[in-house]
């Protein structure tokens, strides 16, 4: 019987050292530094912030980017004398019930709008529509004149009642609720299912992602608030963070920067918060597509 060879095992053949450099280096790396000059930019001025809190004035004036030895006194400038703290929980306050407030009506206009038949609902839908294009400022005056008028000045209810509706929530659910199948209001309504109930046990659980993101801009857009309270409140003990943000100036004093980009960075840190906690749900909210 004829016998053959064994086919010998050839060596593993090493990358060489060009090689392996090579495979260090990601295929479209200009993409990747192009990014990374962009992140740069974009986060230098929180990073030289974060610094400045912590310096002197004579220390930003040398331009030192080393952290300084001043953050204790600026922290109980800010704190103690400033009282940022208190204007802090307005805020909270405030924006938390605003913007609860904002996603509860906006499910409600969104729940009519799509669902419900009533005379004049494409007028109404369209009125909705033109208010997105009116800036808040050009309502101020008449806005003013109202809460006064119903002796609501210098209250928390003029800072609340007045943006509890949101055109733009109104009109992201409506978008959100037509753009899901029809198939089940109408098993809903077959179940003996009640308008809220179909809200409450069947829109709200596959609107998660809609109603995270609306959250996230509205607490945001609640928490900037400036020119309003100005204008209509006069004391400190309701006053907002932004508002509370100009004592940190210094008036007719020097300003003392350190304490002020202090007050700035704390102040930035809720939003950022909310913004974390639901980034998933606000990246999501936006992809209106067929597959929801």
């Amino acid at each position: 019987m004829a016998t053959y060879p064994q086919e010998q095992a050839r060596p593993a053949v090493r990358p060489t050292l060009s090689e392996r450099l090579r495979g260090l280096v990601p295929e479209r790396w200009y993409i990747h530094v192009l990014l990374w000059i962009v992140c740069f930019i974009i986060g230098f001025p929180l990073f030289y912030a974060i610094l400045v809190a912590t310096q002197t004035n004579s220390d930003i004036y040398a331009y030192r980017f080393l952290p300084g030895s001043s953050l204790p006194e600026n922290w109980n400038v800010v704190m103690n004398i400033a009282k940022l703290g208190g204007y802090m929980v307005n805020s909270l306050f405030i924006a938390i019930v605003v913007t609860v407030g904002k996603v509860v009506l906006s499910l409600l206009a969104g729940l009519a709008f799509v669902y419900f038949r009533f005379p004049g609902k494409w007028l109404v839908f369209g009125f909705v529509l033109i208010t997105l294009m009116m800036p808040t400022e050009i309502l101020i005056l008449a806005l003013f004149r109202l809460v006064n008028s119903l002796g609501w000045g210098n209250t928390y209810l003029a800072l609340i009642v007045p943006f509890l509706a949101s055109a733009t929530g109104s009109f992201l659910f409506r978008q959100h609720f037509a753009n899901i199948p029809s198939e089940l209001s109408e098993a809903a309504q077959l179940d003996g299912a009640t308008p809220m109930q179909f809200l409450l046990r069947i829109l709200i659980p596959i609107s998660w992602n809609t109603i995270g993101a609306l959250t996230v801009i509205q607490f945001v857009y609640v928490w900037n608030f400036y020119i309003w309270p100005v204008l209509i409140i006069n004391g400190q003990e309701r006053q907002v963070v932004q508002v509370g943000l100009r004592t940190l100036m210094g008036g007719d004093t020097q300003t003392r920067y350190g304490p002020m980009m202090l007050g700035a960075v704390i102040a930035s840190i809720p939003p950022v918060i909310v913004f974390l906690l639901l980034q998933k749900q606000f990246m999501s909210g936006f992809t209106l597509t067929r597959d929801k």
